[in-house]
């Protein structure tokens, strides 16, 4: 995994150079499962552009942020947590917009056949997270655990990428996986029982984070601020027409268009400004996972928001 994720790196750094000497501006935007590339080709929103594109296909917030922080990316779809974390240990990047999901999308989950029925029967087991500590997965594991009555020492907890984990839950070697998303739906369908999802507990937020680099570059910023646009427009596009979104996320992404259909379900939230509605909430789970001990010093999330890009 470490040698393909350099190897993306390196690459990716070179199109941008690339990029560069072709005397167009070169955005490589970030993206995970091409949940973002889909809906953008889908609703056919990057046409007749002004500056080239380049799309890097993550699959989870910790690789994507981290090629963020080289330079290998422009922007960055995550989760709230993850976004935060990567910020506050000096990733430099500003949320420039967000979107709600429904908090369905994310939670613990078991094998069918699994004699585990509540979070507290959690006590003593093994837990995979996905996809790192600070995840909104481990966000939720750690909330449930504590309504639960548990402490989290009493619970073996492990962390492993989502399409790692994904194999070994299929293959019966996970008693239980705190995930999200896509990964989350499809174990759903191949029998999968939830043990408690995020609501109540998490925000459902996913942040655009741009790189600062990329935001002081005056060319680039002007070319974030179109493509943020665009996205805007093609969330608008999708949510009013879900039927054709999911067929062509189906076709774009060769799953299943059942499986297509449910995605496109919990995940066509509207691209939002970083504004109050995601300030707010967003600042109360920082302050809660401080708290606990999992961020070494309390974040301002207002001071990671960067309002000038998205559309007025």
């Amino acid at each position: 995994m470490l040698s393909d994720r350099r190897t993306f790196l390196a690459g990716a750094l070179g199109l941008a150079a690339c990029g560069r000497k072709s005397g167009r501006i070169r955005l490589v935007l970030g993206d995970q499962v091409h949940l973002l590339q889909s809906k953008a080709e889908a609703a056919g929103a990057l046409g007749d552009l002004s500056y080239d594109v380049e799309w890097a296909n993550f699959v989870g917030a910790a690789p994507l942020l981290e090629a963020l922080n080289a330079g290998a990316v422009d922007t960055a779809p995550a989760g709230d947590l993850p976004v935060v974390l990567a910020a506050s240990a000096g990733v430099p990047l500003k949320i420039v917009a967000g979107s709600l999901s429904s908090t369905r999308d994310i939670g613990i989950i078991v094998p069918g056949g699994s004699p585990i029925r509540s979070v507290a029967g959690l006590a003593g087991k093994r837990v995979i997270v996905s996809s790192a500590r600070g995840s909104i997965s481990h966000y939720l594991l750690l909330e449930a655990l504590k309504e639960a009555g548990l402490d989290r020492r009493e619970v073996d907890i492990g962390f492993m990428l989502p399409h790692d984990a994904a194999a070994a839950f299929a293959a019966g070697r996970i008693e239980a996986w705190a995930t999200f998303g896509t990964y989350q739906i499809a174990a759903e369908q191949h029998g999968a029982r939830v043990l408690r999802d995020g609501q109540g507990i998490n925000t459902g937020l996913t942040l655009i984070a741009a790189s600062q680099a990329a935001l002081d570059d005056p060319a680039k910023r002007e070319a974030l601020r179109d493509v943020v646009a665009r996205f805007r427009k093609a969330s608008m596009w999708s949510q009013a027409h879900p039927a054709d979104y999911a067929r062509l996320f189906a076709r774009q992404t060769r799953v299943d268009p059942k499986l297509a259909a449910l995605i496109v379900e919990r995940q066509n939230p509207l691209l939002i400004p970083p504004d109050a509605a995601v300030i707010q909430p967003l600042q109360r789970v920082v302050d809660r996972f401080h708290a606990d001990g999992e961020l070494p010093s309390r974040v301002d999330v207002a001071s990671l928001v960067d309002p000038g890009i998205y559309p007025a």
